[in-house]
């Protein structure tokens, strides 16, 4: 593909939580190049998940250099760059030297929930729900902050000198992309700063009072922007990966990304993304609905200076790694797709259920003293079942999900628009529809993620006019109807709500 003097794509760069990948998109919103690497998985005690940001960097580089040079792209044929991310990941790193204190804290790691216990305990609780939306849990970046400053030598006297900065992983790929130790920036989106528990949700900026119960000095933060910005974040040095200067105007956290990339620009308007765990969003436009019924209160995304569109939102830990699990620690199957393979060769899950509650429960139950539980076994149960159990645990989950969100919103989901990695299981996206009652729909596109970030990006220097442009983009792809009848779409979920009840009060929080 040779440069033009109109640059004729947009490309994103999607740090997810088992990898990264870098995409480029043309004006249609196809795929015109891909290139993905895994990072490793660093889980030294129960509980505890973390990554290493020096590597992520790395393998961010590397998917950069080989998604251009297998296009046969350039930074000249790039319009701008958007970036998306695992939310809540938090890493702390030294301004001047670029060094990480400390290994990232993962959103899935639990060490500390007894913090977010103590907190739950005063009303402290109901001070963050209302200012930042957010339960206080285990999930969101302020307690592993807190944690680093309290556990890592040296890091709370420079955090207080000022040389000690916090960031979910858009953070550092931007400040590692627009210079680094040469004067990289040190910015956020409205998107990621409402998944810390340290942003007030109407205005937006930083909450001295939320600050002061983590313990936070308030200049390890970085800058919140909007996440598409025409007057740009930065732009990416020529001595850096891209090898040339691209103007990056695009930061969303990853869910919210996929519900760009999926157009759901309308209140009501939702999708369910299945990945390392699973998140639903549903748009409430520009109203702020606090939840009623266990989901989490976020900004959706907010384009230059429009007001914020918000979203309900309900996140499930454990579903796409549950899979992983099958395949790394009980190595009952050698590769994500074999998992479809081994679950259809049985007609259901023998009786049993799977509650993969690793990292406790989150919505609606916000749990941190659950642990995963396979129960209802009975001689009979075969890996297979093990396996369609998985699979069944996915979309039970989502279930429990939309319930909340039909209580909260008071309109049920109709139809549920899916993008992410499981979508090409075909079973479990039939399981869905099944175990939800009504279809499933997925788009041609269903790397929405990173296509969300492309869009925000996109839309700041005009290489999309507005958001009905994108809207014209969308087409579904594939579309799954219900089969069970209600007689066996209740008694399924009754056994999965038993199930769930087995998993609590495993583990001692206080």
């Amino acid at each position: 593909m040779a440069s033009s003097d109109t640059p004729q794509y947009v490309g994103a760069v999607d740090q997810g939580t088992t990898s990264t990948r870098f995409m480029v998109f043309d004006h249609g919103g196809n795929e015109v190049a891909k290139y993905q690497l895994e990072h490793t998985q660093i889980m030294t005690r129960p509980g505890w998940v973390e990554h290493d940001p020096i590597e992520i960097w790395e393998r961010t580089s590397s998917v950069i250099q080989s998604g251009l040079r297998q296009a046969k792209l350039t930074a000249s044929d790039l319009a701008a760059l958007g970036i998306t991310n695992q939310r809540e990941t938090t890493l702390v790193w030294n301004k001047t030297t670029g060094r990480p204190y400390y290994n990232a804290i993962v959103w899935q790691d639990t060490r500390t929930d007894r913090l977010a216990s103590a907190l739950d305990r005063d009303e402290r609780g109901q001070v963050i729900r209302r200012k930042a939306g957010l339960p206080p849990a285990t999930y969101f970046s302020g307690g592993k902050i807190q944690w680093i400053l309290e556990n890592v030598e040296g890091v709370r006297e420079a955090a207080e000198k000022g040389e000690a900065v916090f960031g979910n992983t858009d953070s550092w790929l931007i400040w590692n992309l627009t210079g680094g130790v040469r004067g990289g920036v040190h910015v956020t989106d409205v998107t990621n700063a409402s998944r810390t528990m340290l942003m007030d949700l109407e205005t937006l900026d930083w909450d001295d009072e939320l600050l002061g119960f983590f313990g936070i000095p308030r200049a390890m933060l970085p800058e919140i922007k909007p996440s598409s910005c025409t007057e740009g974040y930065g732009t990416t040095l020529a001595s850096g990966p891209l090898g040339g200067e691209v103007p990056l105007t695009g930061i969303l956290g990853d869910q919210q990304a996929a519900m760009v990339g999926q157009v759901c620009f309308a209140p009501g308007e939702a999708k369910n993304t299945y990945g390392t765990g699973n998140f639903m969003l549903l748009n409430t436009g520009e109203e702020l609905v606090r939840s009623e019924a266990g989901l989490l209160t976020t900004v959706c995304y907010q384009f230059n200076d429009d007001k914020p569109v918000y979203a309900l939102e309900g996140s499930i830990a454990v579903t796409g790694s549950a899979v992983q699990w099958l395949r790394d620690q009980l190595g009952i199957i050698s590769g994500a797709s074999q998992s479809e393979t081994l679950a259809a060769s049985v007609e259901d899950s023998g009786g049993c259920y799977f509650v993969p509650a690793f990292s406790g429960l989150f919505a609606p139950y916000w749990r941190s003293d659950a642990r995963g539980a396979i129960v209802g076994l009975s001689r009979y149960n075969t890996n297979a079942h093990i396996a369609r159990a998985t699979l069944e645990a996915i979309c039970y989950q989502s279930r429990d999900v939309t319930e909340a969100m039909a209580k909260d919103s008071g309109v049920p989901v109709e139809i549920l628009k899916v993008d992410g990695g499981i979508t090409a299981n075909q079973l479990c996206m039939q399981l869905q529809a099944d175990i939800l009652g009504v279809p499933v729909s997925k788009p041609v596109v269903a790397e929405t993620t990173a296509l969300g970030a492309a869009y925000a990006a996109g839309l700041a220097v005009g290489f999309w006019k507005d958001t009905d442009e994108l809207r014209e983009n969308w087409n579904e792809g594939q579309r799954w109807e219900p089969s069970w009848d209600d007689t066996q779409r209740k008694d399924g979920y009754t056994g999965w709500k038993k199930a769930v009840e087995r998993t609590l009060n495993w583990v001692d929080v206080d």
